[in-house]
């Protein structure tokens, strides 16, 4: 028999993954931030992400070596064509996952979905989206699964 389990550390590595978690979290920030004046800056970057301004400034200095952003210290910080397509990506996977967990109920929403952003792959993103897409555009099976699953305890297995 074939074992195919793995620590969640192995299951991590991989070569789809260069930039860390943390560096998503950045990435994702940057653009949120750069949506209405296409740009952003080190200290309103720290503000968001509640770190200080020598971790954003490290990351800064990743992300432009790795082509994201373009940066200059003190300076204002730019995405470039490949740092807006992976920005536009991590949002609309955060707000795909916030979503789903509105939707079955889950309280504590950001914090999960910044627990497991991370950990799923496009093709699991884009199974919850349908599926919550599928809900959300059938209203009557959206609350008879609420009524049902979600909110009556009884029924948890």
């Amino acid at each position: 028999m074939d074992n195919e389990f793995y620590t969640f550390t192995q299951y991590m590595k991989s070569d789809y993954n260069i930039l860390s978690a943390s560096g998503e979290d950045y990435l994702e920030m940057i653009y949120r931030l750069s949506l209405e004046r296409g740009f952003t800056r080190g200290n309103e970057l720290a503000a968001a992400l509640n770190v200080q301004p020598p971790s954003v400034t490290r990351m800064l200095k990743k992300l432009d070596s790795l082509g994201y952003i373009d940066y200059e210290k003190y300076s204002i910080v730019r995405l470039k064509k490949k740092g807006v397509t992976i920005g536009k990506f991590l949002l609309d996977r955060h707000e795909t996952l916030e979503n789903f967990l509105k939707m079955i109920n889950v309280s504590k929403t950001l914090e999960e979905a910044e627990k497991i952003e991370h950990t799923l792959n496009d093709e699991t993103i884009w199974g919850i989206k349908c599926l919550s897409k599928y809900f959300n555009d059938n209203p009557d099976l959206k609350k008879d699964f609420t009524n049902k699953y979600i909110l009556n305890k009884k029924n948890q297995t």
